[in-house]
């Protein structure tokens, strides 16, 4: 992807006077040779964008041709050349900086030196910005897509455990009962503001900076807006110089990646921990065993999803670090700024896919999870809640709750935990517990599938507060599935657009 052609766009014949054998359609004599032509090429990395190259390629030629800046016949020529181009492959490529000037060498060598008209009232700076964001603008679809299944796996489990009770950790000690669907949804939501997250960066990439060229524009009477249109971009990045030069778009796109993968890397760790303790038992598709201890059963894949939010993280950095203190407006520096955004966009969309298999197919041990809900006295916060509705200060509720929490222990019977609950109410107030609440009524409270019924607010765990969050999770899913379709919509239907304007001229 190496750029910085600042004579491309000043001379119609750009390109057009031919090469000798082993001169590049840019380089030529002075600048063709030299150790340093292999350091600063980018041709084998550039096989990612080669089809969006041919795609910024036929565009720009079409719209040169209904300009007037090129002849009609000449962009006919130009437009079966780049057909041939994409027949024989990237691999076919001649040698070059990069995809960019092999696809034009290639060009100027089937039909000659108006293959290089090609690259009339461009540069290869605003050649290579339309190309990264005509292809991640896919990834990031694909990446919305990833993330839209793992929150129906998550939904969909949701639904199979609404009444499921599992205990709730804080510091990962046990806090609350809660439910499998409760716990799953939190994950859900997260991952819906990560798509939400993707789908804003998609804007912001679906921008068109080609006419740029350099940075400082051209003379030609150029129609930015029709390369636009023909690319499926909903609009222009309109500022010549921020248009060849900007990158914050990787930016945003690979910070949103990262994002992603931490929240990814909670539920992996979750997932660890659970099958630790027993409550959960990942599929044999998701595991692996020892190469020497053979009774193991490994949570290999979702440990490599934890990890995933370090790749992706250390691509966040590594491409700051590039930008930081960048002149404006091109350098060579930016080659090296793009492949974190693809490293991040591969591995952080694998890694969803995993967790979306994970979860869809693990087994929750429903019999370990309700033993394990009511451990360390994990209804305790239950108990203090009912004393404040019977009229007590919540403080004070606290301080009996947590007296008798030293007493309490994980085998006590549900009447003989409240005698200890009542004796702590006498200590610390000097009345009764049924002077505030009935016996019963804390015994109940003390019940960790109670104590989740009794917690109906909004957002809650009770299974009614359950049901109306998996109904605003599917609309939610829904919505996002439609912006989806209607993205790649466009993309196709841009696509055939540009195919039949080339049949014009091919």
């Amino acid at each position: 992807m190496t750029d910085d052609d600042p004579d491309a766009a000043t001379d119609a014949d750009a390109g057009a006077s031919g090469a000798d054998e082993g001169d590049t359609a840019v380089r030529r004599d002075r600048f063709s040779g030299g150790p340093a032509r292999e350091f600063m090429s980018s041709l084998d990395a550039d096989e990612r964008i080669f089809t969006a190259d041919l795609a910024v390629d036929r565009a720009h030629t079409v719209m040169l041709a209904e300009q007037g800046i090129v002849d009609s016949a000449v962009a006919g020529e130009i437009l079966a050349a780049l057909d041939d181009v994409e027949t024989a492959g990237h691999g076919a490529l001649p040698d070059g900086e990069d995809v960019h000037e092999a696809i034009e060498t290639a060009v100027i060598d089937r039909i000659g030196p108006d293959g290089g008209r090609m690259h009339t009232a461009r540069s290869r700076n605003d050649e290579v910005a339309t190309c990264i964001r005509y292809r991640l603008r896919e990834d990031l679809l694909d990446a919305v897509e990833a993330t839209v299944a793992a929150r129906e796996a998550l939904v969909e489990v949701a639904s199979e455990h609404a009444e499921t009770v599992m205990p709730g950790y804080t510091h990962l000690q046990p806090a609350q009962p809660t439910t499998v669907a409760h716990y799953l949804l939190s994950y859900e939501g997260a991952v819906a503001r990560d798509t939400e997250r993707l789908l804003d960066a998609y804007d912001r990439v679906n921008r068109s900076p080609l006419g740029a060229a350099a940075f400082a524009g051209t003379p030609f009477e150029i129609d930015r807006d029709r390369t636009a249109e023909l690319l499926g971009f909903d609009g222009t990045v309109r500022n010549s110089m921020d248009a060849s030069a900007g990158r914050d778009f990787l930016v945003e796109t690979t910070a949103t990646l990262a994002t992603h993968a931490t929240t990814l890397s909670g539920i992996a760790e979750d997932l660890i921990i659970y099958a630790n303790r027993g409550l959960v038992e990942l599929s044999d598709d998701y595991s692996s065993t020892s190469s020497i201890m053979p009774q193991k059963k490994n949570p290999d894949p979702v440990e490599l999803v934890r990890a995933t939010a370090g790749t992706a993280t250390g691509e966040v950095t590594g491409l700051l670090t590039t930008l930081k203190g960048l002149p404006r407006a091109y350098n060579l520096d930016l080659q090296e700024a793009t492949p974190h955004a693809w490293t991040a966009v591969d591995s952080v969309s694998d890694a969803t896919e995993v967790v979306a298999g994970a979860v869809a197919t693990a087994d929750w041990d429903e019999a370990a999870l309700a033993a394990a809900a009511g451990e360390g006295f994990s209804t305790a916060t239950g108990v203090a809640d009912l004393l404040a509705m019977g009229g007590m200060p919540f403080r004070t509720a606290h301080e009996i709750v947590a007296a008798a929490a030293e007493a309490v222990d994980d085998g006590d019977s549900p009447d003989a935990a409240a005698a200890k609950v009542d004796e702590a109410t006498r200590k610390v107030t000097g009345e009764p517990l049924s002077a505030y609440v009935s016996r019963e009524d804390v015994e109940s409270a003390l019940d960790p599938a109670e104590s989740v019924a009794s917690r109906d607010s909004a957002g809650g765990p009770a299974p009614e507060a359950v049901d109306d969050e998996l109904a605003a999770a599917g609309s939610r899913i829904e919505d996002d599935e439609a912006a989806l379709t209607a993205e790649r919509d466009a993309l196709d239907a841009a696509s055939e657009a540009l195919d039949a304007e080339v049949d014009r001229y091919v």
